[in-house]
């Protein structure tokens, strides 16, 4: 370790109340980020109807904020500890709602892409700055363990909560209010901060290291660039995604041995050190590589297989918000019970099974399968809140920038990744069943180009199926849809249950977050 250290600026000593509020500010500012993530989807057809964006900027639409959040994760959170997590905070909340009310001057495709990135920036200063903040203000392990599984429920409620607001508000307004429900919500947050939040940097953080936030900027969104590019072309064959992976190779292999050799790094990647945070991170990056991508084909499932509106399908996503809530309050009183590791790696087993029964219900995968198997993962996945706990627990409190923009990445690179190992899966068995039929082979000999679109995806295939009044193409469709959606169940479930078991072994046994403190 180096022989110099970063000391936290001392944060004065916060009355009860005030930290819990402080917590309350924190969480709805999560809350309003994480369902803007999930409006936008809602919002999507009708913006395509409005602006008639080519195929490419409606990939742009999702890809602008993902990039720029990833890209800028680490500098933000080395910016804010040095000029402070409530000011980097307030300026985020301000820079979302900027964003947000700009939305009324775009007026095509190219500026509602230049909003979603300008929303990306808001979203890196937002996201791990909460984390820091909570790690500064619960000094009390078991206070803090509890802040966050209050935050994880919180996050977790927003990701589904979004698809109903959305609907609600595209029910009766336009596309520009899945934007604009934003700016009043973070108003209310720059003032209910700058009024809770104290202010907390680091004294000694050492000479801003701008290489490094270059190296890091560049290799990161290089890299996520990659991999969205692999995914969306179901194929390895894109020299282009190849290219921006050596780059990525080239500068984050630069950034890490630039922080190793360094005694005030831009990043402390001393703290993988730690086992405990080490299998904080795993479990993070490896639960949200199957839930993400499974969550998106039950969501399509749900609305062409089984034919429910996009606000029914909220609805019938709520089992595993709700029982992810519930789980992250539980979590913390039952890790006194039985321990920190047994409930991380536990819950990760339980969402593991929860997407294995997907594939078990064999043809009778109906709604009620769903919603059970929903419930499990919900409860699994409530587990995560031990995780942030053990990594922001993990780390010591002049380092909870650091911490929290890793957790982040971990969410935001695991997802990523998932959606595109997985997803990619789902469209070749799809493929390779729904092309398997004397329906599809009539519709080729009949019109080539019309196949090859209805093989791309279960909507194009059901909408062609349909208007050419071959219903039983239709039905073939989705059957091969629901075999895909189980096959990737089966591998997402299997890939937690191995990170399960790692994340059991990796934890040290006597791990008790309620008493982890730096």
């Amino acid at each position: 370790m180096s022989a110099h250290t970063t000391t936290p600026e001392p944060v004065p000593a916060l009355s009860r109340g005030r930290r819990w509020a402080a917590l309350a500010v924190l969480s709805a500012s999560l809350l309003v980020i994480t369902m803007d993530m999930t409006i936008l989807n809602i919002a999507l057809p009708e913006m395509a109807a409005d602006l008639h964006p080519t195929s490419a900027q409606q990939l742009w639409f999702v890809d602008a904020y993902s990039l720029v959040l990833a890209g800028l994760l680490v500098s933000v959170a080395a910016i804010a500890d040095r000029w402070g997590r409530k000011r980097t905070l307030v300026l985020g909340y301000a820079v979302f709602a900027a964003a947000s009310l700009l939305v009324l001057t775009a007026d095509s495709a190219e500026l509602v892409i230049a909003v979603r990135a300008l929303l990306g920036v808001g979203g890196a200063m937002v996201m791990p700055t909460t984390l820091s903040l909570i790690r500064v203000v619960f000094t009390d392990a078991e206070e803090r363990a509890t802040a966050l599984s209050i935050w994880a429920a919180v996050s977790g409620l927003g990701a589904v909560v979004g698809p109903l607001v959305g609907g609600f508000l595209l029910d009766r307004f336009s596309w520009h209010a899945a934007f604009l429900v934003n700016v009043p919500l973070m108003v209310v947050g720059v003032i209910a901060a700058v009024l809770l939040l104290p202010e907390s940097r680091a004294t000694n953080p050492g000479r801003w290291d701008a290489l490094a936030a270059v190296l890091s900027l560049v290799g990161m969104v290089a890299l996520v660039w990659a991999i969205k590019q692999f995914g969306e072309e179901s194929s390895l064959a894109v020299p282009s995604a190849w290219l921006a992976l050596a780059v990525a190779a080239v500068t984050l292999t630069w950034f890490v041995l630039r922080c190793l050799r360094s005694d005030h790094p831009l990043l402390d990647l001393r703290l993988f050190q730690g086992r405990q945070f080490s299998a904080g991170i795993i479990a993070a990056l490896g639960a949200v590589f199957s839930l993400i991508a499974a969550l998106l084909l039950v969501a399509q499932w749900l609305q062409l297989v089984e034919g429910v509106s996009p606000i029914e399908s909220g609805v019938r996503l709520m089992p595993i918000a709700l029982a992810g809530s519930a789980a992250s309050l539980a979590a913390p009183p039952l890790s006194r019970l039985i321990g920190s590791r047994a409930v991380l790696a536990g819950g990760l087993a339980l969402a593991g099974l929860g997407l294995v029964y997907l594939r078990l219900t064999g043809d009778h995968l109906d709604l009620t399968h769903m919603t059970i198997a929903l419930c499990l993962v919900g409860a699994g996945t409530g587990a995560l809140a031990i995780g942030s706990a053990m990594i922001m627990g993990g780390a010591p409190a002049e380092k909870a920038g650091n911490a929290g923009a890793l957790e982040e990445t971990a969410y935001e690179f695991g997802g990523t990744l998932g959606v595109t190992v997985l997803g990619s899966t789902s469209a070749l068995i799809f493929r390779a069943q729904f092309t398997d039929s004397a329906g599809f082979d009539a519709l080729h000999q009949a019109d080539p180009a019309l196949a090859g679109q209805a093989e791309e995806s279960l909507g194009a295939a059901v909408t062609i199926a349909t208007e050419l009044g071959m219903p039983d193409l239709a039905a073939h469709a989705t059957r091969a849809f629901t075999h895909s959606l189980q096959t990737t169940g089966l591998v997402g479930g299997g890939i937690m249950l191995a990170v399960a078991l790692v994340v059991f072994f990796l934890t040290p046994k006597c791990t008790d977050v309620a008493k982890a403190a730096h």
